[in-house]
């Protein structure tokens, strides 16, 4: 930074502060106009140290692991702590994925610790959140949303955002699901034990392929190789031709896939 830019830069603090205090004797409308401009103001100051975000997650991330070691009323102000940084963190850097994430699970906790009604705000804001992470990278915090809609019982919004989190690849292992307590209003409903099943299916058209791949290698198999050995296998004979790859008889076997 340039020594001008330093001096614009404190100027602009100079004159943020200022505002803050006239928004903290201000009441009403005025002091949320006054207070969102601030905010804006101080984002300025920041926006060109590409640390500060940086530094601002990571503060807030210490805070809400903090958190959860510490009870009550200890542990909320933490994670009122935490949510306070995710919050700056997201006015300076819009699209950090983490504090949008971690924001939300921040919300969802203290809510947790003061053991607040579903419709209570921090539920709401835990979404809002979780929304906004999803506004930055599609599905990153769809199974988040799916705990908030399993707390509520909302059938079709769980469903849903399991289905999203599934095809983008950020749904956790099917063992941390079973045991997540978010979801224990759901776990023992047809759909939702449906949806588990399905973690476990291989998908059909992996299967027929794992097939075609298996029957070629029982065409190539040398003389010397029993069929039943080749075909009944499919394991061993799966790998066997995946790393046969360099061998001569893979022009064989892709031509015995082609006419299957």
């Amino acid at each position: 930074m340039s020594f001008f830019d330093s001096i614009t830069k404190k100027a602009k603090l100079k004159a943020a502060i200022k505002q803050t205090t006239e928004a903290r004797s201000s009441e009403g409308a005025k002091a949320d106009q006054l207070f969102n401009r601030v905010y804006h103001d101080y984002a300025e100051v920041v926006a060109n140290e590409p640390l500060i975000a940086e530094a601002l997650y990571n503060w807030g991330l210490a805070l809400l692991h903090q958190a959860r070691t510490k009870p009550g009323e200890q542990a909320a102000k933490l994670y009122q702590d935490a949510i306070a940084k995710f919050s700056f963190c997201l006015t300076i850097e819009p699209a950090y994925l983490g504090a949008a994430i971690d924001g939300g699970v921040a919300f969802m906790e203290l809510a947790r610790i003061k053991a607040v009604g579903l419709n209570d705000g921090l539920y709401a804001s835990a979404q809002s959140y979780f929304e906004k992470a999803n506004a930055i990278q599609a599905g990153s915090a769809s199974y988040n949303l799916a705990c908030i809609y399993g707390l509520r019982g909302d059938k079709e919004a769980c469903l849903t955002a399991l289905e999203i989190s599934k095809g983008k690849g950020s749904l956790p292992a099917a063992v941390d699901i079973r045991e997540d307590p978010d979801l224990n209003g759901v776990k023992n409903q047809d759909w939702f034990v449906a949806f588990m099943e399905s973690l476990t299916k291989v998908p059909e058209a992996e299967a027929k392929t794992d097939e075609a791949v298996v029957e070629a290698v029982a065409d190539v198999a040398p003389a010397d190789v029993k069929p039943d050995v080749a075909v009944n296998n499919d394991a061993v004979a799966v790998n066997a031709f995946k790393a046969a790859v360099e061998s001569p008889l893979v022009a064989d076997a892709e031509s015995a896939v082609s006419e299957k």
